[in-house]
């Protein structure tokens, strides 16, 4: 079943890259059997702004959390995750990193500078303004920029993440955020390392805001043995900045730009607390699932900005592509990971029991339902427009660092809106419509194609996407997969989205080409829901309907879930108060995949 609506949208002329999978070649090199979730965004008292917020919660609670273990939330309340995860990365901010707790400490290498002073005579807020003042400029205070101490503590705090490694069971990584932030705009990356080959102390904002020197910084690591790359996030809130088609001069991307970007960030954030940035409905009017968990603020400030199309993930795809056109690359072939930003150490990525993620400005029920933008530096907007963050799903042969940071690199992974959808999808041109109920599916589709965040070269046939999906073992069943396509013909680009897989016999109407919504089982009243409608599993083969020979695109897909209780229901319910009327009561939750990019000629 297919039921297509497509948007067209303007001009837009960029740069490209290109892809790290292409058909056929990495048959003997994939990794397949164990699916793994995880997340390579959060933040301990360890960051400046964490601690600012009243987080005093170290990296130690955020490691024995993530792996299962039962702890205090902020509000020293028992919570633990009901599923464990595979995988974890602590990633705090660079900038000053573990100051903030040693500014108490007596002895510590900064407890008698200036600023730590201020802290201990009561003056935090005094405190904590300067230091923020002192990121955002670049300009180290007085005793906070020592070399020695940075080299210190980022010692301290990568032993963290060695301690907790179990190869196998939990698998940690050693990463941390760059916090680059010109004008406000939000231009952060969290960087991963694959091992124990890790710099005498990262490269921070301090050092350069611009990421082309974060990317040089890598390129160098790079030479002296060490495998690393980064991950962009929050596109949402850069002010246009994040998939602009101009450097950090300002200047049109170059062939050599777009090469750059594509090896030194080959995933973006597809959202977290502060919101997704997969797509927006003013730019895919004709997207009915594209108003989710939206969040358009100015950090700084905290002031509501108008949505920017370079600020989301599905129009840079789009735009990539009209790039390749005008300079012969693509600067955005990225793939999808997800993550909290948490800033209160710990994350339950659940609706159902979400602890808030900014300390002590959103720890219960009471301030999340009704803090507003004023209140808190953190939680702007207020808390009601935040979520509980996205979760990143990776196939791997081992949950080891080497197999999950090898296919985070080729980009074969993809984002969940915190939920553990189990999602496969490959593209190739001989699938047969029985493929998918073959026992040796995945080995023929990776032998026949390219898995998602792979390259499949253009043929003189359209190509076919094979996609699964299984429910989450502790949420919801699933309303539907959907395709989303985006092309380009070299004057304007395009968008059509198809639901190849429909629940409970559902078919697409033709005349509109959409399929009729499930009756939602959720009471509000209660928070509650039935898993009566939906599916456990749904897959398909697809083929492309509107394929044009020697026409470059994109495919990737979402599958949603039936609708369920938003977070801020479960807290109006538990409150004893009605839901509040300027979010939705409830939501679908989320898998989002990374692309394959269909291209006239695919990269080894």
């Amino acid at each position: 079943m297919q039921g297509p609506r497509w948007v067209r949208g303007p001009l837009l002329a960029v740069l490209g890259v290109t892809p790290l999978l292409t058909a056929g070649a990495q048959g003997a090199e994939r990794d397949k059997d164990k699916l793994v979730f995880g997340t390579l965004h959060g933040h301990s008292s360890w960051s400046i702004d964490a601690y600012g917020l009243g987080n005093r919660s170290g990296p130690d609670k955020a490691y024995r959390f993530a792996r299962g273990e039962e702890v205090d939330d902020t509000s020293g309340n028992a919570v633990k995750l009901k599923l464990p995860l595979d995988f974890f990365m602590l990633s705090d901010h660079s900038e000053m990193l573990g100051t903030a707790p040693k500014l108490t400490e007596k002895g510590s290498a900064v407890y008698d500078t200036p600023v730590a002073k201020l802290v201990q005579e009561g003056k935090a807020t005094e405190a904590f303004t300067m230091i923020s003042g002192a990121i955002i400029s670049g300009k180290p205070l007085e005793g906070l920029g020592d070399p020695k101490v940075a080299a210190s503590l980022w010692s301290e705090y990568v032993a963290y993440a060695e301690k907790y490694n179990d190869p196998g069971k939990f698998t940690t990584f050693i990463g941390y955020e760059w916090t680059s932030l010109p004008g406000g705009a939000n231009m952060h990356r969290n960087v991963i390392f694959r091992d124990s080959q890790i710099p005498e102390v990262p490269f921070t904002a301090l050092d350069s805001d611009r990421p082309e020197d974060l990317w040089t910084a890598m390129e160098n690591w790079r030479t002296q043995g060490m495998d690393v790359f980064a991950m962009s996030h929050n596109g949402n809130a850069s002010l246009g900045k994040m998939f602009a088609f101009t450097d950090s001069d300002g200047k049109f991307f170059t062939t050599e730009y777009a090469q750059r970007r594509k090896l030194n960030e080959p995933l973006h954030e597809a959202g977290q607390v502060k919101g997704v940035s997969m797509a927006h409905p003013q730019f895919s009017p004709n997207d009915e699932f594209a108003d989710f968990e939206l969040w358009n603020y100015y950090l700084p400030a905290g002031a509501p900005v108008p949505p920017l199309r370079s600020n989301y993930v599905r129009e840079a795809w789009k735009m990539g592509l009209q790039l390749k056109k005008v300079i012969g690359e693509n600067p955005f072939m990225f793939g999808l990971k997800g993550g909290s930003d948490t800033h209160g150490t710990i994350n339950t990525f659940e609706e159902f029991d979400n602890r808030g993620n900014h300390s002590l400005m959103d720890n219960t029920a009471q301030k999340r339902m009704f803090a507003r933008a004023g209140q808190s530096e953190s939680v702007k907007g207020g808390s009601l427009f935040l979520n509980p963050g996205t979760l990143t799903g990776v196939w791997v042969s081992e949950n080891e660092r080497g197999p999950i940071f090898d296919a985070l690199q080729r980009r074969e992974s993809y984002a969940t809106s915190g939920t553990r959808i189990k999602l496969r999808m490959f593209a190739g041109y001989d699938y047969g419509e029985d493929l998918l109920s073959a026992a040796d599916w995945v080995d023929r589709a990776y032998a026949g194609g390219v898995p998602m965040g792979g390259e499949l070269p253009l043929a003189d046939r359209p190509p076919k996407i094979a996609v699964w999906a299984m429910k989450s073992p502790i949420s919801a069943n699933l309303d539907r997969i959907q395709v989303i396509k985006l092309w380009s013909d070299g004057i304007r680009d395009y968008e059509k989205i198809y639901d190849v897989a429909l629940s409970d016999g559902r078919r697409v109407d033709p005349a509109t080409g959409k399929a009729p919504p499930l009756a939602s089982t959720v009471d509000v009243s209660n928070a509650t829901y039935s898993n009566d409608i939906g599916a456990a599993e749904l897959k398909a083969v697809w083929t492309d309907p509107d394929f044009t020979a020697g026409e470059e695109a994109v495919y990737y897909v979402r599958v949603l879930e039936i609708p369920t209780p938003r977070w801020s229901t479960f807290d109006a319910v538990a409150l004893g108060v009605e839901p509040a009327t300027t979010v939705p009561a409830t939501l679908q939750e989320r898998a989002w995949s990374s692309p394959v990019w269909l291209v006239e000629q695919a990269q080894p």
